[in-house]
C-alpha cells in the first residue's frame, strides 16, 4: 500500500465518484490497519519533491486532520493517539516535515508548516521535541529565501498553537528577534517580510517581557510602524493588524507612540487601499473598546493602585479623530444595504464613531452636529446618508440631557425623510437611526419623553408604511418598531400603542408573507418585532393576542404538511418553524401570566402541544431548540395538567437530553425539564413510571 500511496491520493481527488470512493476506502483501511506506517507514508509523500503537488497537498491535509479536530472530545482522542505512537515513527515523520520546509513548492512547505505547528501544540506542553525551535531558528539564515519564508510561517503557526507558558523566555527572545528582523525594511524579499509580519501578529502574546523593556518595545514598535509604510499592500495590512493586536494586548504601553500612530493611521484612512484603511480604522475601534472596558470597570476613579489606568487616548485625539471618521462616512458603496455581509470604509468609520461616542460621551456631540447640519439637506444622497448615519452612530454614549433636544428637532425631519427621500440608502439609514433613537432615548426611565400623544400616531403610521418598502428598508422599520414597543414595556395600565395594536400585528403578519421576506432578514425581523409587540402589550390587548393564537397555529400547521422539499427549501422551512415556535412561546407566556387569559387560552393547549410534537419529528436542531423552549412555556402555563402530554413527549425529552453534539439543544432541554418538574409531583411521578 505504501508504494501505491501517490496514486491513491490522486484518485481520492478524482472527478469520478466511484474512483474517489474506492480511494477513500483504501486510505481509511490503511489508516486502521497500520497507523504509524500510514502517517509515515503521508509525511514521505509530502517531503518528496518528485511527487505531484496535488498528492502532496492532500497528504499534508490528511496528516493535519489526524492531529486536530473541531470537537473537543475528538481533539483529545487524536492528541492521545499521537502521543502513544512509537517514538521512532514520530521522529521519522517530524524529520520529513522539517525537510519539507526546504521544498521549492509553496503548497508543500506551507502545508508542512501547519502540520509542524499542530505537532508542536501537542508535544511542547509535554516537554517533548525540545530541539524544534532551535532547529527552526537555524533555518532563518538559510538561502534560498523561500526556506526563510517557510520557517517564519511555521513560527507564526507555532505561536498560534502553543501557549506562551510552554516556551522559555530565551526561545521567545530568539523567535521575536528572527521575526522582527524578517520584517525590517532592509529585508529585500517581500514574501519573507510578509511572512515575518504575519508571524509577529501570532507571536505578540509571547512578548510580555519584551514589551516591558523600553528599548525592545521601541524597536518592535518602530519596525511595525515602518512596515505600515511598505510599498506592498499585504505587508501594510498585516502591519496594521499587528498594531490592532498591540492596542488591546499592550494598551498601557502605547502612550509614547500614540501621536505617530495617529499620523500614519490618518494617512492610511484617507489615502490607502480599502483593506489597509479598514485596519487603520480598526486600531481606533480597538482603543475605544479598551477604554470603554477600563471606564466601566473602574468607573473613572483612577488611583495610583489601579492596574491599568485610562490614558484617555480617544479624548485627546477627538478634535482630529472625529473629522477623519466623518470623512469616511461619505465613501459608501452603491449596493451595501442589500449585501448582509457588507463591510467597507463607511461602515467601519460609522462603527468606530459609535464606539468613540460611547468612550467620550457628550464631548462628541458638537463635533458631529456641524457635519450633520452641513450635509443633511444636500442634493447628493451620499451626504444625506452620511449625515443620518453620523447622527445614528452617536446616540449611545452621550447623556439624554444632551441628546433629547437634538432628537426632538430631528424626529419630524427623519419621519419625513423615511417617507419621501428618493434614495433607498438614505431611507435604510434613517429607519436604522429611528430604531437607535427608540432604543436609547425612549422608555420609562427617561425624564423627558421624545414620543408624545402629538407624534405617536405619525411615528406608527410612517413605520407601518415603511414596512411596505424594499426589503432592507422594511427590515430596519421593523427594528425601529421593535424598540418603540420595548420602550413601553413597563407602562400600565394603558400603552400609547394600544390603539394601533391590531393594525401593527396585521402589518407585521403581512410582511412575513412578502415574496421577498427571505431577503435582508426581513421575515425574521418581522417575527421578532411581533414577539416584542406582544410581550410589551398590556392587558387591554389580551383579546387580540388570543385571536393571534389560531393564526400562528395555522401557519405552523402549514409548514408541517407533507410536501417533498429540496435541502435548501427544507432549511428555509426549518427557519420558519423556529420563528413560529418562538412566536407561540411569547404568546403562551403572555396569556399564561394572568388567570383570566390563561383559562381561555387552555382551549388551544392540546392542539399546540400536538403541533410541537410534530415539529420534533422534523430533524432540525434549530427548530428543536425553539420548540423545546415553547414547550417549557406551555408546561409552566398548564402546570400539573401537563402530565397528560408526558407519554408522547418523553421520547423527545430523552433525545434532547442525549443530544450532546448539539449542546445548545441539550442545555435548553435540561432547563425545560427543570421547569416542568418545578413543584409538579404528578409529572415527576409520570416520568418515574416511564423510566421504570
Amino acid at each position: 500500500m505504501a508504494m501505491e500511496v501517490t496514486q491513491v491520493l490522486l484518485n481520492a481527488q478524482s472527478i469520478d465518484g466511484n474512483v474517489r470512493k474506492h480511494a477513500e476506502e483504501s486510505l481509511k483501511q490503511f489508516q486502521e490497519q497500520n497507523l504509524p506506517s500510514f502517517l509515515l507514508s503521508l509525511s514521505g509523500e509530502l517531503a518528496n519533491d518528485e511527487k505531484p503537488v496535488d498528492s502532496r497537498k492532500l497528504a499534508g491535509l490528511i496528516l493535519k486532520n489526524a492531529l486536530d479536530a473541531k470537537e473537543q472530545h475528538r481533539k483529545l482522542e487524536l492528541v492521545q493517539r499521537w502521543l502513544s505512537l512509537d517514538n521512532n515513527a514520530k521522529g521519522q515523520i517530524k524529520a520529513c516535515l522539517l525537510k519539507t520546509l526546504a521544498s521549492p513548492v509553496p503548497d508543500a512547505w506551507s502545508t508542512a508548516s501547519q502540520v509542524i505547528a499542530k505537532i508542536a501544540g501537542i508535544e511542547l506542553p509535554q516537554r517533548q521535541w525540545p530541539e524544534l525551535i532551535g532547529s527552526l531558528l537555524s533555518n532563518i539564515h538559510q538561502l534560498p529565501a523561500h526556506v526563510k519564508q517557510a520557517t517564519l510561517e511555521t513560527l507564526g503557526y507555532l505561536c498560534e498553537e502553543v501557549s506562551p507558558d510552554v516556551v522559555d523566555q530565551d526561545h521567545v527572545n530568539k523567535i521575536l528577534t528572527a521575526v522582527v528582523q524578517g520584517m525590517n525594511a532592509s529585508e529585500g524579499n517581500n514574501d519573507v517580510r510578509l511572512a515575518a509580519t504575519r508571524a509577529l501578529y501570532n507571536a505578540l502574546g509571547f512578548a510580555q517581557a519584551n514589551f516591558s523593556n523600553d528599548m525592545e518595545r521601541d524597536y518592535i514598535m518602530r519596525v511595525v510602524c515602518e512596515a505600515t509604510l511598505s510599498p506592498e499592500t499585504k505587508i501594510r495590512q498585516a502591519a496594521y493588524e499587528c498594531l490592532v493586536s498591540i492596542s488591546s494586548t499592550y494598551y498601557e504601553k502605547l502612550a509614547p507612540y500614540i501621536q505617530d500612530i495617529f499620523n500614519i493611521t490618518a494617512k492610511a484612512v484617507r489615502e490607502d487601499e480599502e483593506p489597509v484603511a479598514l485596519q487603520a480604522i480598526e486600531f481606533w475601534s480597538s482603543i475605544c473598546d479598551e477604554e470603554i472596558d477600563i471606564l466601566e470597570e473602574y468607573g473613572g476613579d483612577f488611583t495610583g493602585d489601579s492596574d491599568i489606568p485610562c490614558f484617555y487616548f480617544i479624548k485627546q485625539a477627538l478634535p482630529a479623530l472625529v473629522p477623519m471618521l466623518l470623512e469616511t462616512l461619505l465613501k459608501q458603496e452603491e449596493d451595501q444595504d442589500q449585501d448582509e455581509g457588507a463591510w467597507n470604509i463607511a461602515m467601519a468609520g460609522g462603527t468606530c464613531l459609535g464606539l468613540v461616542a460611547r468612550t467620550v460621551g457628550d464631548d462628541i456631540v458638537q463635533l458631529v452636529m456641524q457635519f450633520i447640519e452641513d450635509n443633511i439637506t444636500k442634493p447628493d444622497w451620499r451626504h444625506r446618508e452620511a449625515a443620518t448615519y453620523a447622527f445614528g452612530s452617536i446616540l449611545e454614549g452621550p447623556s439624554p440631557e444632551k441628546l433629547t433636544p437634538l432628537v426632538n428637532v430631528a424626529l419630524s425631519f427623519m419621519l419625513t425623510a423615511l417617507t419621501n427621500d428618493p434614495n433607498n440608502h438614505v431611507k435604510d439609514t434613517t429607519a436604522w437611526t429611528l430604531g437607535r433613537i427608540f432604543e436609547f432615548l425612549h422608555g420609562s426611565t427617561l425624564d423627558t419623553p421624545i414620543i408624545t400623544q402629538a407624534n405617536c400616531q405619525q411615528i406608527v403610521t410612517v413605520l407601518l408604511q415603511s414596512m411596505k418598502d424594499v426589503a432592507n428598508v422594511a427590515e430596519k422599520a421593523c427594528g425601529a418598531l421593535y424598540f418603540l414597543a420595548q420602550g413601553y414595556e413597563d407602562v400600565t395600565p394603558s400603552s400609547p400603542l394600544t390603539p394601533y395594536f391590531q393594525e401593527i400585528v396585521q402589518a407585521l403578519l403581512t410582511v412575513t408573507h412578502r415574496e421577498d421576506a427571505g431577503e435582508s432578514r426581513l421575515r425574521t425581523a418581522a417575527y421578532e418585532t411581533l414577539n416584542e409587540v406582544v410581550r410589551c402589550s398590556t392587558d387591554e390587548t389580551s383579546p387580540m393576542v388570543l385571536q393571534l393564537v389560531p393564526v400562528i397555529m395555522t401557519e405552523l400547521h402549514n409548514t408541517l404538511e407533507g410536501q417533498k422539499l429540496s435541502s435548501d427549501e427544507r432549511e428555509k422551512q426549518g427557519e420558519l418553524q423556529g420563528l413560529l415556535c418562538g412566536c407561540l412561546q411569547v404568546i403562551i407566556q403572555k396569556l399564561g401570566s394572568s388567570e383570566p387569559t390563561k383559562y381561555v387560552f387552555m382551549q388551544y393547549a392540546d392542539q399546540i402541544m400536538g403541533l410541537f410534537l410534530r415539529v420534533f419529528a422534523c430533524r432540525s436542531a434549530t427548530v428543536h431548540e425553539e420548540a423545546m423552549l415553547a414547550i417549557g412555556a406551555l408546561a409552566y402555563a398548564t402546570g400539573p395538567d401537563f402530565a397528560k402530554y408526558m407519554p408522547e413527549f418523553y421520547k423527545y425529552l430523552e433525545m434532547g437530553l442525549q443530544n450532546f453534539e448539539e449542546y445548545q439543544v441539550c442545555a435548553v432541554t435540561v432547563g425545560v425539564v427543570g421547569g416542568i418538574f418545578a413543584g409538579h409531583w404528578k409529572i415527576k411521578f409520570c416520568l418515574t413510571a416511564m423510566v421504570l
